[in-house]
């Protein structure tokens, strides 16, 4: 599906990436507002067949919203599809470190590329989508431990 100037196709769009925006556990928690502001950040960017969009050991400088085609992402070996509303690159808005992954587009792709700058600027200026993240954040941090206390409790 081609981005079209009809306004029910960039409504079809504008939903998609909202929703791929509101399934990342940063994100979850905000208010559509707070999601137009980080989509309205973005830039739309596109990939051929066979051309990489990011590889493992780039800096983690994006978060990408596929909104057409289809991706491949390989870790080490180990391979995962995504599809139009999903996404990859949300720890390197935050991080910035090195990539562990190699995604490649597997048919022409169109994506939302967020920029770790320009959300970092973004979250400064919007306290609300800060306090989001850093709730999840703590959140994932309290899951991991609970797993480490389970495991080191089996020994």
């Amino acid at each position: 599906m081609l981005k079209s100037d009809a306004p029910e196709d960039a409504m079809d769009d504008t939903t998609m990436e909202l929703n791929a925006l509101q399934r990342i556990p940063f994100f979850a928690e905000l208010e559509r507002e707070d999601l137009e502001g980080i989509l309205a950040i973005g830039e739309e960017v596109s990939f051929d067949a066979g051309q990489a969009i990011v590889e493992r050991g780039d800096p983690g400088d994006a978060l990408y919203i596929l909104t057409g085609g289809a991706a491949q992402v390989d870790v080490g070996g180990r391979y995962h599809d995504l599809k139009p509303g999903e996404f990859f690159g949300e720890m390197g808005v935050i991080a910035g470190r090195k990539r562990m992954a190699t995604v490649k587009a597997v048919e022409p792709v169109r994506a939302v590329r967020i920029a770790a700058d320009r959300f970092q600027s973004f979250a400064l200026e919007h306290p609300r989508v800060a306090l989001s993240m850093l709730r999840s954040l703590v959140d994932r941090l309290r899951e991991v431990q609970e797993r480490v206390e389970a495991w080191a409790g089996a020994w």
